[in-house]
């Protein structure tokens, strides 16, 4: 007798469409994080010793990918997922041959927010699309798909980029370029559109403005959910820029330091993620969500004392397990909230919870530093973490119960009209 609840293997249960997007987060991750370690190094040898201007520098991307974020917010669900895909991709593979032709940093700079501006139109419409074609109680393991794909390019990237960058830095952006090129390919033939197009009618200057102010007003739970969300891009920004620095106050060797630690996490994130996302699929989101943000203070609080090499891996394993928990939830968190037409504009506010640390983080992160030194920097952000924190889970119960609320009155509705 077969079990009527038996499910396809993991690889037929999504179509070829889903796992060239999932090719895509790697992909992208890995062209990231060949070069994102190593620039704040770069850029403060380069600017003179100068830790704030190098921050200024590295804050470009985000900031350039923050402001596409906030001003093409809505263009995946006006003109579908699929032309912000290709457009994004191009603008990715101009920037990546552009780097091997830069001589100076205001132009390395000036490529950095170019790339910002790809990343930022990709990834709201690839996430879009997948609210659009996967079911609801997939989109989870979906979600942890491509954060596991993310992983790929976060473990092999780092290692990579200190290879290269001693040997030929041309090389890796020439292969970055070819590998992202065949990958545009994949989209464009095999990648079909999910969203139908939105055509809006033409108003009056007016109206228009009266209707963008509404539409405004009326996500502000998608706005709560983004700010109290920031702690964890701001980890991510003082790890890619300051902990080098920090590691540099006590450890010799930072710089294969910190490459080891981000291959470990995302080795970790590999062979873990699915495991442990259908581990906790039962949990309540608010929960886990919790729980991420206290391994997240753990380890900023780690970050900042720890004075041996294996106590930062202890906590490395600990980020990766917070990651892992968060990560997917979050992003199913954006889906469930978001309205049908609204997904591309959800997505593309939500990823300001990484896109405005990113911008700003170095910077704050640089002048804390150089008053009071790492330790009290990452100290703060672990107490940030734990307010953030409980705010979020209370934030999380109330969309749920809301939710709820909403879901009931509505089979009531549906039952006295069918009698």
């Amino acid at each position: 007798m077969q079990k009527e609840d038996a499910q396809p293997s993991l690889i037929r249960r999504y179509d070829l469409a889903i796992w060239i997007r999932i090719l895509g987060n790697a992909l992208n991750a890995m062209t990231t994080f060949i070069i994102r370690p190593f620039l704040a190094i770069y850029l403060y040898d380069k600017l003179g010793g100068s830790l704030v201007s190098a921050m200024l520098v590295i804050g470009l991307q985000p900031f350039a990918a923050m402001l596409t974020g906030i001003f093409g917010s809505g263009l995946s669900d006006r003109f579908g997922r699929k032309p912000l895909m290709l457009s994004a991709l191009v603008i990715q593979i101009i920037g990546l041959i552009a780097y091997t032709m830069a001589d100076s940093v205001i132009s390395f700079a000036a490529i950095t927010a170019v790339m910002g501006i790809g990343s930022a139109l990709f990834a709201p419409a690839a996430n879009a699309m997948i609210s659009d074609v996967v079911a609801p109680k997939q989109q989870t393991e979906v979600f942890a798909l491509l954060h596991t794909a993310s992983n790929v390019g976060t473990a092999f990237g780092p290692v990579i980029g200190l290879l290269l960058f001693q040997w030929n830095s041309m090389l890796v952006f020439i292969v970055n370029a070819t590998i992202l090129f065949a990958y545009m390919v994949l989209v464009w033939f095999k990648v079909p559109e999910s969203v139908q197009r939105i055509v809006e009618p033409i108003l009056e200057p007016i109206q228009t403005i009266v209707r963008s102010k509404e539409r405004w007003l009326d996500h502000k739970a998608l706005y709560a959910l983004t700010i109290l969300a920031m702690p964890v891009g701001m980890i991510y920004a003082l790890v890619i820029s300051m902990l080098p620095f920090h590691l540099s106050d006590h450890f010799l060797k930072s710089a294969d330091i910190l490459a080891s630690l981000m291959t470990f996490n995302g080795i970790m994130v590999i062979l873990f993620q699915l495991w442990l996302t259908k581990l906790t699929q039962r949990q309540l989101a608010y929960r886990i969500i919790g729980l991420s943000y206290v391994l997240y203070a753990s380890v900023a609080f780690g970050y900042g004392f720890s004075r041996y090499i294996a106590a930062l891996f202890i906590f490395e394993l600990i980020f990766s397990i917070g990651e892992m928990l968060i990560g997917p939830q979050l992003q199913k968190a954006v889906s469930d909230l978001a309205p049908e037409g609204k997904r591309g504009f959800y997505f593309s506010i939500f990823g300001l919870h990484l896109q405005l640390p990113l911008a700003f983080g170095p910077v704050l992160g640089g002048l804390i530093y150089t008053t009071w030194k790492g330790t009290v920097m990452f100290t703060l952000l672990g107490i940030l973490f734990l307010v953030s924190g409980a705010a979020q889970v209370l934030l999380i119960r109330y969309l749920r119960k809301r939710q709820a609320l909403g879901l009931a009155v509505h089979s009531r509705k549906e039952e006295s009209f069918s009698t």
